[in-house]
């Protein structure tokens, strides 16, 4: 982590705080949809919007036999029993009862086995835009959150940030922040974030010459 990443790192307070603050918005936000908009494909190509919800639920809810168990039938690939995972509990809930145990998680700090304090909160902010975006539904990412996901997400391998933008330097254009060396890829700390995390929806968005190759990057994953 370099000295501009450590300028933008929360406390663990902080994190839970915002965990807590982000799920009850998101919940709020997921109030007011209806129907269709639930079965609307969101920015992860494997799921729906309903889907997307479904796994934020499991977040304070999967147990370590209930991972082994479906890591067994995923045989051993962590992609495919997060994907599994998610549609499961899609078909086992109303969107109705969704919400409420999402809403109902808010104030737990249980987090998935093996994940860091900060993933739950990445994951939040990402699969947020990940609803939002294809609804056109505008959901606020507070940049004084993206840009500590950014700095968290850009060199964690599990999370493949460096493949994505490795040599390249990202510039945030809201803050004072930049991190990497290599061609520019200019814009928001949220969009930014995105990006590192895989999502090709934010690269209309961005600026700059290492633009082209981060495209390159996010269309061959």
């Amino acid at each position: 982590m370099n000295d501009a990443d450590r300028c933008h790192t929360l406390e663990p307070d902080e994190i839970d705080s915002a965990v807590r603050t982000q799920r009850l918005n998101l919940c709020d936000y997921l109030d007011g949809l209806d129907d269709s908009e639930w079965t609307v494909q969101s920015l992860c190509s494997a799921w729906t919007v309903r889907e997307v919800v479904a796994h934020l639920t499991l977040t304070t809810r999967a147990t370590i036999p209930f991972i082994i168990t479906s890591a067994i039938k995923a045989r051993g690939s962590f992609d495919r029993m997060e994907e599994k995972m998610a549609r499961d509990r899609a078909t086992r809930f109303t969107t109705t009862e969704l919400v409420e145990q999402l809403r109902e998680s808010a104030d737990s700090s249980r987090r998935t086995v093996g994940s860091g304090p900060m993933d739950p909160l990445v994951d939040l902010l990402v699969h947020g835009q990940d609803i939002a975006r294809p609804l056109a539904r505008p959901h606020e990412m507070r940049t004084n959150l993206a840009l500590p996901a950014l700095a968290y997400v850009a060199p964690n391998r599990f999370l493949g940030g460096p493949k994505r933008v490795a040599g390249l330097e990202l510039v945030a254009t809201d803050v004072e922040w930049s991190t990497g060396d290599g061609p520019q890829v200019r814009g928001t700390a949220e969009n930014l974030l995105l990006a590192a995390a895989g999502r090709s929806a934010a690269l209309a968005h961005l600026t700059g010459p290492g633009v082209d190759r981060l495209t390159q990057r996010l269309a061959a994953a």
